[in-house]
C-alpha cells in the first residue's frame, strides 16, 4: 500500500488518520516492526517529519531488516543508530574473549549491510542497566556528538526503583565521584574531593512498602553516577547488590534509560526517543 503525503505531519499521526479505523496498536506495530517506509527508507520512529509530497509505503508482508533480542534498534539514518538495550548486556567488551556486546551486535549488523559497515560508540550504560544508548555509524558524526555533548543533549532520563521511601517529592543530588582502581567501584562525596562533579535530580513517582518509582535526568554523565548516589542517599536501586541493596524484587537491577533527546549533529533536528519500563514497577 503507497500513500502520498498531503500536509506536514509527524507519521504516527499520519498513520493513525489515513489507515483509521485501524487500532492505533497496530498501526504502531507496524512501526516497530519495519513495516513503514518514507521515500524508499525505512522508518521507526513515532516522531518522523513528514511533509508534503511524500511517498510512504505500509508493507506487512515485508520482514525486519534487524532482529535481536537484545537489541532493539529505534531509529537509523545514514549517520546514527539509537537502540533499545536489554538488561545483562555490556556496551562494550570487558576483556572476555568473545563476549557478545551492543557494539558486538551494532558491528555485525552494519557489516551484514556493507563490507566496510563500521559502528562507533558515543556513550554507555552499564552492564544491567536496560535502555536507549545512541551510536555514530562515522568517525565525523562521534566526535561531533561526544564533543559537544552538553549542548547535543536536551534531555536523558531514567526510571528506577530504589529502596526506601523519600521525605520529599523531588531533589537534587550533588557530589564528587572517585573510582577505586582496585575495585572499580565508585563513591561519593558531598563535598570537593577532586573527584569529577556530578549531578542528579529526581522525581518521585509512587512510593509504598520501602520502595520508590524514580523519574531520574542528569545534568552530567559520571560512570555508576545514579547508581551510586543513590546509594550514598541511603536508597540505593533495588536489585544493586555492588551499591548495597538488600533487595532484589525483580531479579535485575531496577534502573533503565527512558528518554533520550538530542539535536541532530547534522541536521540540526531534535530527536526525541522513549523507552517504557521493560518490567512491572509492582510497589
Amino acid at each position: 500500500m503507497k500513500l502520498t503525503v498531503k500536509y506536514d505531519s509527524p507519521l504516527l499521526e499520519y498513520l493513525y488518520s489515513a489507515l483509521a479505523p485501524q487500532s492505533r496498536s497496530s498501526i504502531k506495530s507496524l512501526l516497530t516492526h519495519s513495516k513503514i517506509s518514507v521515500g524508499g527508507r525505512v522508518v521507526t520512529a513515532y516522531d518522523y517529519r513528514l511533509h508534503a509530497g511524500d511517498s510512504v509505503e505500509i508493507n506487512a508482508n515485508r520482514k525486519p531488516e534487524f532482529e535481536n533480542r537484545n537489541v532493539k534498534i529505534i531509529y537509523e539514518d545514514q549517520w546514527l543508530i539509537v537502540i533499545d538495550k536489554r538488561h545483562g548486556l555490556p556496551t562494550v567488551s570487558t576483556g572476555r574473549e568473545n563476549e557478545t556486546t551492543a557494539y558486538s551486535i551494532l558491528f555485525s549488523y552494519m557489516q551484514s549491510k556493507a563490507a566496510d559497515g563500521r559502528v562507533f560508540i558515543v556513550h554507555r550504560l552499564d552492564r544491567d542497566t536496560s535502555g536507549l544508548i545512541v551510536f555514530a555509524k562515522d568517525e565525523q558524526t562521534k566526535r561531533l556528538l561526544q564533543e559537544n555533548w552538553n549542548e547535543c543533549v536536551l534531555e536523558r532520563k531514567y526510571l528506577g526503583v530504589c529502596e526506601g521511601n523519600f521525605s520529599r517529592e523531588s531533589g537534587k543530588i550533588i557530589s564528587w565521584l572517585t573510582e577505586n582502581p582496585k575495585s572499580l567501584k565508585m563513591s561519593s562525596s558531598p563535598y570537593d574531593n577532586g573527584g569529577s562533579k556530578a549531578v542528579t535530580r529526581y522525581n518521585v513517582i509512587e512510593q509504598r512498602k520501602g520502595l520508590s518509582l524514580l523519574e531520574i535526568e542528569l545534568e552530567t554523565g559520571r560512570k555508576n553516577q545514579i547508581r551510586v548516589q543513590l546509594s550514598s542517599a541511603g536508597h540505593p536501586i533495588a536489585g544493586d547488590k555492588k551499591y548495597g541493596a538488600d533487595t532484589n524484587p525483580y531479579g535485575r537491577l531496577a534502573l533503565h534509560a527512558s528518554t533520550l533527546s538530542f539535536r541532530h549533529p547534522h541536521t540540526g533536528k531534535v530527536l526525541t526517543f522513549t523507552s517504557p519500563l521493560p518490567f512491572r514497577a509492582k510497589l
